[in-house]
């Protein structure tokens, strides 16, 4: 990457920081709404809930990757609108690299879910959660979600490129908020149905959630760890290909 391709991946990293300072509501949102899932289960529903240990401690890992997804779905929104209002256009007139209006966007999106994050961390251990991971457990728990996050924006960036709307970037990005509630966020997946639960023990998130569980409090990892690993670098590989190569084909229209 050249020194100008650098100066220009900043500029646009500095506009999406500016435009997510601005647009409130959407980080309010992606902050409140996993606020809310995570007071409805814990105090609703996680009196009837069985999960072999203190139900918040239990739900909060999938909390935190239900945070992302919500901070992920507004990435998309908003290349989304970047592509449909003409902003892409007068952006070609200027001599910016074209990598670098993703990029900026990924960005916007880890630094929302970085603070979407944090709160969500410091309202869970106002309401009773106990993590015993240590510096280094609470270090690898950073490291693999900013892995999981980045993988995500990226995908989400890919969709708002072919998105026709901003609206239709939304329903694109569903799937990002609703595949959580397949996975061991909420529940054991031995507990779902026989056809359910093959679904919940392999796909992407549930090994993610595992991973971050057994860093902060204690379950047994197994192959968790390696598996997370794995989809997170599989899913970042194919959403930055997919993003670029879709970015490229649009904008040389």
């Amino acid at each position: 990457m050249s020194l100008q391709g650098i100066l220009d991946a900043v500029t646009m990293m500095d506009r999406s920081v500016r435009l997510a300072r601005r647009n409130v509501d959407t980080l309010f949102a992606s902050i409140l709404m996993p606020l809310l899932m995570m007071a409805l289960f814990v105090y609703v529903f996680g009196g009837a809930i069985n999960t072999g240990t203190e139900y918040i401690n239990y739900v909060v890992p999938g909390i935190l990757l239900l945070t992302t997804g919500y901070g992920a779905a507004s990435t998309a929104m908003v290349v989304a609108d970047d592509m449909t209002s003409g902003m892409i256009d007068r952006l070609r007139s200027l001599p910016i690299r074209s990598f670098a209006v993703l990029t900026g966007h990924v960005t916007g999106s880890v630094a929302r879910n970085a603070a979407s994050t944090a709160i969500v961390i410091l309202a869970s251990l106002a309401m009773g959660f106990r993590p015993a991971g240590s510096v280094v457990d609470w270090l690898a728990t950073i490291g693999l979600l900013l892995l999981y996050v980045l993988a995500l924006s990226w995908l989400a960036a890919g969709l708002g490129v072919i998105a026709k709307s901003v609206e239709s970037a939304s329903t694109l990005s569903f799937f990002m908020l609703f595949l959580p509630y397949l996975s061991s966020a909420f529940v054991r997946p031995e507990t779902m149905p026989s056809w359910l639960r093959p679904i919940s023990e392999h796909q992407p998130i549930t090994p993610v959630i595992e991973t971050v569980r057994s860093l902060l409090i204690g379950t047994p990892l197994g192959n968790n760890g390696w598996i997370a690993l794995a989809w997170c670098c599989g899913l970042l590989l194919f959403s930055v290909t997919l993003a670029t190569s879709l970015y490229r084909k649009r904008t040389s229209r």
